[in-house]
């Protein structure tokens, strides 16, 4: 066998390199520039940081042929205004909420209402045949005067009038309390001037009179008016309370010696005592606040009267079949008609 003399790799075979660092698989685990160890590292040498790997960029998929995209498929961008619907399509949606809302109002009052019927019934029910228990003026039942009259406006007063019949009842009592007011007055005002007897004595009578036939002569007569929707007592109503407001004005102004502490008889009086004037400009602003108030629901009750439908042939048949139903008048009239036959057949 021949040996090599150059020093070479004695086992390896003919054509092969006799250097064992010319080998391939030693050669591709060389050191490159590519990973930094400490024999090639160079800290004078700056080297860009690897690059991360990015995935190849999928082919893209074919376009759609164009057409026009629809308002509901396409999707907004952030920046884009939403569009919620054109003006007339949120007028409509704007009406038809209103119009849900008037309908549950009308049903909520139709129920209140049957609700108000349903508790009438089920109080006559425990009645029975018997009259209801008066519960107005409230007295004390050791009192022996009793009550006088049932008042229940929640209960008999429909519910779009029950305002209407409220504010009447309280202006009632303001008109109470404007009398004893103005009795107080007067009394002063006969205190410090002896000559102002007379109206002193007025004013008591007016308090003694008008309280109860204010409330008997067109108070009750209004209430009756809109709990059974009576043409007969409204115009009872307007008749008394017509007459009820012309008092109001004249109490307002106040004539000397009529028993009012209006603004003239204040006036008068200023002129001897300033703290009687000033309560009795007191009471002349409180009628005048009366006066005005009874002035316009008048009105108002007369504009409701207008809608409800009643007229005066309606007022006359009522009263007749109130005058007929009546069994003193009954009577009366039986016996007059069996008098009058009675006399027929003696004639001779």
């Amino acid at each position: 066998m021949a040996q090599n003399t150059d020093g070479g790799n004695p086992f390896a075979e003919p054509g092969e390199l006799d250097n064992p660092f010319q080998d391939p698989a030693v050669i591709q685990h060389r050191p490159s520039p590519q990973y930094a160890t400490l024999d090639v590292y160079n800290p004078f040498e700056t080297r860009e940081p690897p690059s991360t790997y990015e995935p190849p960029a999928p082919a893209p998929a074919p376009l759609p042929p164009p057409s026009a995209p629809s308002q509901s498929s396409r999707k907004l961008s952030p920046s884009e205004p939403k569009n919620y619907g054109s003006y007339s399509t949120q007028a409509s949606a704007a009406a038809a909420t209103a119009e849900l809302l008037k309908k549950q109002e009308e049903l909520n009052r139709k129920a209140e209402e049957l609700d108000r019927r349903e508790r009438e019934l089920q109080h006559a029910a425990l009645g029975g045949k018997a009259t209801r228990q008066n519960n107005w003026p409230p007295l004390p039942s050791f009192c022996p005067v009793q009550p006088c009259f049932f008042q229940d406006i929640s209960m008999e007063i429909p519910q779009e009038f029950q305002k209407t019949v409220s504010t009447m009842y309280y202006l009632w009592m303001c008109s109470t309390l404007a009398l004893l007011l103005n009795f107080l007055a007067c009394l002063a005002s006969f205190c410090v001037e002896t000559n102002n007897g007379a109206g002193f004595g007025l004013s008591i009578l007016w308090i003694i009179l008008f309280t109860p036939c204010s409330f008997v002569c067109w108070y009750r007569p209004m209430y009756k008016a809109f709990r059974s929707d009576s043409s007969f007592n409204f115009f009872i109503f307007f008749f008394i309370f017509f007459a009820q407001d012309v008092l109001f004005v004249l109490q307002a102004i106040g004539i000397p010696g009529w028993g009012f502490s209006g603004w003239i008889s204040a006036l008068v009086v200023l002129k001897t005592n300033t703290a009687v004037a000033v309560l009795m400009l007191l009471v002349a602003l409180f009628f005048t606040g009366i006066a005005v108030l009874g002035i316009v629901m008048l009105k108002r009750i007369h504009s409701l009267y207008r809608r409800t439908g009643a007229s005066f042939q309606k007022a006359q048949q009522e009263f007749a079949a109130g005058v007929f139903s009546n069994p003193a008048v009954r009577t009366a009239a039986a016996n007059a008609a069996a008098g009058a036959a009675e006399n027929a057949f003696r004639a001779p």
